[in-house]
């Protein structure tokens, strides 16, 4: 059965205005950005990542130290996923230490809550924050782990069987997020 785009939800001008709300909303929440740390989960979470940085700098006027964070072997899938293949690996680069830090972890999509449970696995590994904060691009239900994001860019309630697409400048050449229905 053929995928079709079903609608665009999000444009680059929406998805620029919510990564804004978002640093705003992590300024607020942490009383500035003291002891914070942003972390992007590969691969489309690095990059939002680095956009919320890049947002969080210009108003605060100073750097907020970002790292990027590969949860491959952390996933509770990776037997059925990798049963053909050896998992690969991009490694997780996080340049200052996290114990004690605020870290927001970034992605770019929430769903099952099973990406953020291996990313929280891989980061306790790393070090231990006194707190970690989640921020979304969209958040479209259908939780299978008690997780909840801090900052939403967008709740897209979506069926099962519906896909969420996120293209990025980065990787994709332009930015937008589209539902795809089987």
């Amino acid at each position: 059965m053929a995928e079709t785009e079903k609608a665009v939800v999000l444009d680059n001008q929406a998805i620029r205005r919510a990564l804004t709300r978002i640093a705003h909303e992590i300024i607020e929440k942490n009383k500035g950005i003291e002891d914070c740390v942003i972390v992007g989960i590969k691969t489309r979470g690095i990059y939002l990542a680095k956009r919320i940085a890049s947002r969080i700098e210009q108003i605060e006027g100073k750097k907020i130290a970002i790292g990027e964070i590969d949860i491959t072997l952390y996933r509770d899938d990776l037997t059925t996923k990798t049963a053909d293949r050896e998992p690969i690996v991009k490694g997780s680069d996080i340049p200052v230490e996290i114990t004690n830090k605020k870290v927001i972890l970034v992605d770019d999509v929430l769903y099952t809550g099973r990406t953020v449970r291996a990313a929280l696995d891989a980061l306790i590994d790393i070090g231990r924050p006194a707190q970690i904060q989640l921020a979304v691009l969209i958040d479209r239900g259908h939780r299978e782990f008690p997780i909840r994001a801090d900052y939403v860019g967008k709740n897209i309630p979506t069926a099962s069987s519906e896909r969420i697409v996120v293209e990025l400048e980065e990787i994709d050449k332009f930015d937008q997020v589209t539902i795809h229905k089987n």
